[in-house]
């Protein structure tokens, strides 16, 4: 598979703000996954590989060996297999009829979530004289896509008689792993082996299971099953607050700008619009060429804080779609100065966690937020 870059070398060089994703540290991360787990993993590349580059990630993802990649969309499957990565590719999220022929053009993985979704595959399968791979998508609390588990037993039976369909696994998905009560994710795990026990009593293979998404792996290692299923926790970040930090991983994703511009302001002069800051003082004020059309949260407006020359400073005024004003007070700055909008050094650090504090969001959001015209840089060995 030949490299390739999400943004080109041209938009590199003339875009001061950039991502740099460190491919050692999420090759580290992925290890340090897999032995936790002590199971195959599939590495979850859905949003833009949760804001870090989906072409690139995948990439390597395949390069270390994983045996299964996840994304949410055809589209993003799609992207994949252009950029030459054959590793298989379950998609995630529910289907429309007419789509399924691309996935059987592009050997991609279905997730039949009901009888009529998995005769729909059947029928395209057999009508392209092909045999349609699929994943059993079973709702165990989730009351999001998938069939009841209380009446999956349709569907399994089904499974079986359909002849140009190939069952690979069978899954559901957590939606409350990451909370302090692990009730209602143990509730749901049972509810799954109840479902799976079909193989059991009919005396046939079990399909590949899976059900671990970040916050089980680290927590609930009764869940792991055969494959688990990484998204955040990939890239260095914990899903929540209140699950433990048992896997050693880091980030991977610093977040650079550059200033470019310098000038002092007046006391009583307000910043940006709607003037809602402004200084009772002279202070020196920098603007940074990020925004909100790059997916720095407006909500942080008031909040939010850069580091330069390893010392934090306040934004000021309204975030604007594509600057940021920084108040430095007196200190000095200079046009090209280095300005960490995430990321950084030690106790000099900007985390995930924050600007997703100062946002009133969470992490997710902030990652898989951060627009496609901000280049991705790769560095580091994997």
């Amino acid at each position: 598979m030949t490299p390739l870059h999400e943004a080109t070398i041209d938009e590199d060089v003339l875009r001061p703000t950039h991502l740099s994703v460190d491919l050692g540290r999420l090759a580290a991360n992925y290890r340090a996954i897999a032995a936790h787990a002590g199971r195959p993993v599939m590495p979850i590349l859905k949003a833009n590989a949760y804001g870090h580059g989906l072409v690139r990630v995948g990439q390597l993802m395949a390069e270390l060996g994983a045996p299964y990649l996840g994304v949410a969309y055809l589209e993003e499957g799609i992207r994949l297999r252009r950029a030459g990565v054959d590793t298989p590719i379950l998609v995630l999220g529910g289907i429309l009829g007419d789509q399924i022929p691309k996935f059987i053009e592009h050997d991609l993985t279905l997730a039949a979530s009901s009888l009529d979704k998995l005769d729909a595959i059947e029928q395209c399968a057999a009508a392209a004289g092909k045999r349609a791979k699929v994943h059993l998508k079973i709702d165990t609390g989730m009351e999001r896509i998938g069939v009841h588990y209380y009446s999956a037993e349709s569907l399994l039976e089904a499974s079986l008689r359909d002849t140009h369909v190939e069952v690979e696994g069978i899954f559901s998905h957590f939606a409350n792993a990451d909370e302090p009560d692990l009730a209602h994710a143990r509730l749901q795990l049972e509810r799954f082996e109840e479902v799976l026990s079909f193989y059991d009593k009919r005396s046939l293979p079990t399909p590949m299971r899976h059900m671990a998404n970040s916050a089980a792996v680290a927590r609930l290692p009764e869940s792991h099953l055969d494959l688990v299923r990484p998204g955040i926790l990939l890239y260095g970040v914990y899903p929540s607050e209140h699950v433990p930090h048992t896997v050693p991983v880091e980030p991977a994703l610093t977040w650079h700008s550059r200033v470019v511009y310098f000038k002092v302001v007046k006391p009583g002069h307000p910043v940006s619009y709607g003037s809602t800051w402004e200084s009772d003082h002279l202070v020196r004020v920098v603007t940074v060429p990020v925004g909100y059309g790059d997916g720095y949260p407006r909500r942080m407006s008031g909040s939010a804080e850069v580091l330069l020359h390893g010392k934090r400073y306040p934004v000021v005024g309204r975030i604007c779609m594509d600057q940021v004003m920084v108040n430095i007070e007196w200190d000095s700055a200079y046009n090209g100065d280095e300005v960490l909008l995430l990321g950084g050094d030690g106790a000099n650090r900007l985390t995930v966690e924050e600007l997703a504090a100062w946002a009133g969001t969470i992490p997710y959001e902030i990652l898989t937020g951060i627009n496609t015209r901000v280049p991705r840089v790769y560095v580091g060995d994997p």
